[in-house]
């Protein structure tokens, strides 16, 4: 078996010059390019990533403190009408004779206009919870994407100049040694 060191240095190949040359074989050293860049992704986008879901946190916690405050307006607005409906039942007591038909009638509209206001703050808040979340995740989501492609391909750009300049230095060795070979 190789040693981990000749996956990436060959020494030897021109043991005349006493020079090296660094292994482009792919599949020998793309396992260890792969870690090195997701151990620098996950180190610098570690941090970016906390303070985005802090951010997030505090937006979602702000939007359920104003849906408790909703819930709570709509609170004191059925002891409100809690207060009306006893009101109007002690009224309805007093003119049973004369038109229970039409107190019976204003009780149930006054609770299905109350209950459909609950329901309306109800759903209006599980929505906007549920709208935020989708929201926060989705970018979270869009932002990590964007750093680790910028991060990815600014190592890729390193990479590729890197090698290009690797190329461009053994074909001028290659030209110097043929030189040499003609010139004895």
């Amino acid at each position: 078996m190789k040693n981990i060191t000749d996956s990436f240095v060959s020494v030897g190949h021109w043991s005349s010059a006493g020079s090296f040359e660094f292994n482009t074989d792919i599949l020998a050293t793309n396992p260890i390019n792969l870690s090195v860049v997701l151990g620098v992704l996950i180190f610098f986008g570690k941090g970016v990533l906390n303070d985005l879901l802090d951010k997030r946190k505090q937006r979602i916690l702000s939007t359920i403190r104003n849906s408790e405050e909703l819930r709570r307006g709509a609170i004191e607005q059925l002891e409100i009408a809690r207060v009306r409906l006893r009101k109007v039942e002690i009224e309805a007591d007093e003119y049973r004779t004369n038109g229970y038909s039409e107190i019976e009638r204003e009780k149930g509209n006054l609770i299905n206009a109350t209950c459909n206001s609950l329901e309306r703050l109800e759903n209006y808040k599980n929505e906007t919870l549920f709208f935020e979340k989708q929201r926060a995740i989705n970018q979270v989501r869009q932002q990590v994407l964007q750093q680790a492609l910028q991060r990815a391909l600014g190592t890729l750009n390193s990479c590729l100049n890197s090698e290009l300049h690797f190329r461009t230095i053994s074909a001028n060795i290659g030209i110097l040694g043929s030189v040499e070979e003609i010139t004895d």
